[in-house]
């Protein structure tokens, strides 16, 4: 049977617990026409790029899937239907990939921290990059009240 990675983009008004009733549901759906699923995996609600029917954010899950068509064919109807739905996508795959998808890795690479394992390693000198690399150079004064009224006259 053929593999599809399959993403479907739920509603920001749902609960988590409700997008996970509806990966159930389509779980199901998947199941009794002869497929099965892989894995799934919860992407949490993320900004949309443009509104899609008045939505600016979204729940995004991923369903690896392996199954006929016809059951594909059919649980994309069922998405169309259902109105918690936004946007569907179904991708025809050689294999699915094993471990985290890349947006779960992406995910864990955020949570390090602000510059990761790197230390305090920075862009500019001493004082972490505000004063753009130029810690050798000295710096000029800044104009004062005064200044500005002497060129003036």
């Amino acid at each position: 049977m053929p593999l599809y990675e399959h993403v479907f983009l739920a509603r920001q008004d749902v609960t988590a617990q409700q997008v996970e009733e509806l990966t159930t549901r389509f779980k199901g759906v998947i199941e009794a026409n002869g497929g099965s699923v892989g894995k799934t995996e919860y992407w949490g609600v993320k900004s949309l790029t443009y509104r899609i029917s008045k939505n600016r954010k979204a729940h995004f899950t991923l369903m690896n899937i392996d199954a006929p068509p016809a059951a594909v064919q059919e649980l994309e109807r069922q998405q169309r239907i259902d109105e918690d739905v936004l946007r569907v996508l179904t991708l025809r795959v050689e294999e699915h990939e094993e471990g985290p998808s890349a947006m779960l890795q992406k995910r864990d690479r955020d949570d390090r921290g602000e510059r990761g394992e790197r230390g305090e390693r920075g862009f500019g000198g001493r004082d972490g990059g505000r004063d753009g690399g130029r810690e050798d150079r000295p710096r000029r004064p800044r104009p004062t009240e005064e200044t500005h009224a002497e060129e003036e006259v």
